[in-house]
């Protein structure tokens, strides 16, 4: 509900979105309001937390409060990021500035971490000096307060970000996450340690470090896989495939590969196997029409490229498919592409592809199996094997 309002009052949202939003200054948008309100609303629990902190002597309320400050600096940071990955593009950056989003959700991780050290060193200190903390129902009450307002802006983060796939909007709502598990066990720890009067405040400031650091781990993770090129949209590759299968005279879809700029900033480059006797105006005009296509429909921009292979020999079909059925018997079913048979004055060259699973090392003893296989088809046959990395479970021949 809160959400909704505040899209609705200070976002035009583009009419049936779905899914991830492509317009920029909408993404700009989004992710000024969500980094605006985080800045206000942890500026906010901030000043309250360390001020209650200091009051009844609690080092894990102050230290929640100071978790807080960071996150409002992150918001900063959240913003200023979104801000920049808008400019266009240069000479010296042809793809624009978009992986500057994910240097600012770096940046927010570090800022995590270097306050999740801070937290256990005073909550060790605490524990050391074995000293209760003092206990209200005003305090009780600001602390309940706290909780519900970081689950909230969690939820208000998560949805923001998956609507823009801004990795420092998505890293903030796994913060804030934690940010209200730890504050409610904070809370508890004030209320059985004023139950009891057991000196729970240390332990409780070295939890709320504990889950700081795990959410720093995940942000940092998470944004150095992407920055380092880590296996891309998976979800996205496979439809990429799919919805190129379905145009006609594309025979096989392989060598798939999606570059990511940016969020909302990807290309795709992928090769399309046709037939060699295809009219190649006609088969043209379908790439062409492919690249548009899926380009509008997926909203990025792809480059096709034409594998021709030749059909209708009898001797390269029969080698392809016996070829074929041996890669689809072993352990793990292997697929082929681009089989070529040449023949010479004394032996005959197979030269084809054979694309791997993502995780698949070693290949020397598959390549000799493939090798022993052709001799039982020809003793005269010797296999020229290029292996391909599949990284969606998406390539079709």
């Amino acid at each position: 509900m809160i959400t909704d309002y505040l899209l609705k009052r200070f976002v035009k949202l583009p009419e049936n979105t779905v899914g991830v939003i492509p317009d920029q200054e909408t993404r700009k948008a989004i992710g000024t309001l969500g980094s605006a309100t985080g800045m206000a609303l942890n500026i906010i629990l901030s000043v309250m937390k360390m001020l209650l902190g200091f009051m009844i002597g609690s080092v894990a309320v102050t230290a929640d409060g100071v978790n807080n400050l960071s996150d409002a600096g992150g918001s900063i940071i959240a913003l200023v990021s979104v801000r920049m990955a808008q400019k266009p593009q240069d000479e010296d950056h042809p793809f624009g500035h978009g992986r500057i989003e994910y240097l600012g959700a770096l940046a927010v991780g570090v800022l995590i971490a270097f306050f999740g050290v801070e937290l256990i060193k005073s909550g060790v200190e605490s524990i050391i000096a074995g000293k209760a903390s003092a206990f209200s129902v005003l305090s009780f009450l600001l602390l309940v307060i706290g909780v519900v307002v970081k689950a909230w802006m969690s939820v208000f983060y998560r949805r923001l970000g998956k609507m823009t796939d801004n990795p420092t909007l998505l890293a903030a709502a796994k913060d804030s996450m934690g940010d209200a598990i730890s504050t409610t066990a904070i809370t508890l720890a004030t209320l059985l340690s004023h139950v009891t009067g057991w000196p729970l405040d240390g332990y409780a400031g070295v939890l709320v470090a504990l889950l700081v650091l795990k959410a720093a781990w995940d942000v940092l993770s998470d944004t150095i896989n992407r920055l380092l090129g880590g296996r891309p949209d998976r979800e996205l590759g496979q439809k990429i495939v799919s919805m190129l299968m379905e145009y006609p005279g594309i025979l096989g879809v392989h060598d798939l590969v999606i570059h990511d700029y940016g969020p909302g900033r990807c290309m795709a480059s992928v090769h399309a196997e046709v037939d060699s006797e295809s009219n190649l105006v006609e088969i043209h005009e379908v790439i062409d029409t492919a690249e548009r296509e899926m380009g509008e429909k997926l909203l990025l921009p792809i480059c096709i490229h034409m594998d021709p292979v030749v059909s209708g020999d009898e001797k390269t079909e029969e080698a392809r498919r016996k070829m074929a059925d041996y890669l689809a018997s072993l352990e793990t079913p292997l697929q082929l592409h681009d089989f070529r048979r040449v023949p010479g004055d004394k032996h005959i060259n197979l030269i084809f592809d054979v694309v791997l699973p993502a995780g698949m090392k070693k290949t020397d003893h598959l390549l000799s199996g493939i090798q022993a296989h052709a001799r039982t088809m020809d003793p005269r046959y010797r296999c020229v094997v290029h292996f391909d990395r599949d990284y969606f479970g998406a390539s079709t021949h």
